[in-house]
């Protein structure tokens, strides 16, 4: 099998991300989960957003160079990424780009990352028939296959996400950190209560793709099959309103989110990806230690 997938996803990595930032999210990574079940591997130079506690004062001192100390689990972690395979993720985000697609690499980057650092990655979907579960694996093929299998079911048909959830929650016992990869209209449709059963089990974080305004050129709208007339679009009346509307929405789930010990992260382009996946390992790392 060729890493088509995979290698698109590397490159991505590799055209958004200076050094620093690829040290930022490959250290980051590391150390969302800090404590007993974390060993000292080595040393490294400092970056910008590092935690100053894990600053090794004695070995700069003799280096000249701040140095920190950098960690390794003891056991690897199981990351189960979520994907909506809803036909709204046949549109746009507001940067113009593929929704799906920039799911699709958000997947690829944080499963590429994970495996990096020898830890599992699962995924769950649904596709015609049924919920799929694809089961905890360590190598880049196997991430290919599970991207490939998003691509083949995405924007199927309309799914229910707290469906996917309960299936999670029901049907894997392992202990995981979740990500649930969906846009606000699959974050608004999750119930409270799911999401306090996952995370009193599991680390859960979400992910949202930002879906395109009702302004501009070309609108498609993918639930009514057809574009959006020019006449609607440059409204200036509606588009006001539909933004103070999507402002509700986002901070209404905000709070259900926050209220469930949930980080998001909101993201709109390819050229994102890297550093809003560190913002969410960051936030839920802050979570975590208060």
């Amino acid at each position: 099998m060729k890493l088509n997938y995979i290698n698109k996803i590397k490159a991505n990595i590799s055209i958004y991300s200076s050094k620093k930032t690829t040290n930022i999210l490959d250290g980051t990574y590391k150390s969302v989960y800090k404590g007993k079940s974390l060993n000292f591997e080595n040393l490294r130079e400092y970056v910008i957003n590092d935690d100053v506690k894990d600053i090794d004062w004695k070995s700069s001192a003799r280096s000249g160079t701040l140095l920190v100390k950098q960690f390794i689990a003891e056991k690897k972690h199981n990351i189960m990424l979520i994907m909506d395979t809803g036909k709204k993720m046949d549109a746009d985000t507001d940067m113009h780009e593929s929704k799906k697609e920039i799911a699709l690499y958000t997947a690829g980057t944080i499963g590429y990352l994970a495996i990096e650092n020898n830890d599992y990655v699962g995924m769950t979907l649904a596709n015609e028939e049924k919920i799929e579960y694809k089961p905890f694996k360590y190598n880049l093929y196997n991430l290919e296959e599970y991207l490939c299998d998003y691509d083949k079911y995405a924007t199927i048909k309309d799914i229910d996400m707290n469906e996917l959830l309960e299936y999670v929650f029901k049907n894997i016992s392992k202990r995981m950190i979740i990500f649930i990869i969906t846009d606000i209209a699959g974050i608004d449709s999750i119930k409270s209560s799911i999401l306090k059963k996952l995370n009193q089990r599991h680390d859960l974080m979400i992910i949202n793709i930002n879906d395109n305004y009702m302004f501009g050129k070309n609108i498609f709208d993918v639930s009514e099959d057809k574009y959006i007339s020019d006449f609607l679009l440059n409204d200036s009346k509606l588009n006001e309103i539909e933004q103070e509307v999507r402002k509700d929405i986002l901070k209404k789930n905000i709070t259900k989110l926050k209220n469930n010990n949930t980080c998001m992260i909101s993201i709109s382009s390819k050229k994102e990806i890297n550093l809003k996946i560190i913002e969410l390992l960051e936030e839920h790392k802050y979570a975590s230690n208060n």
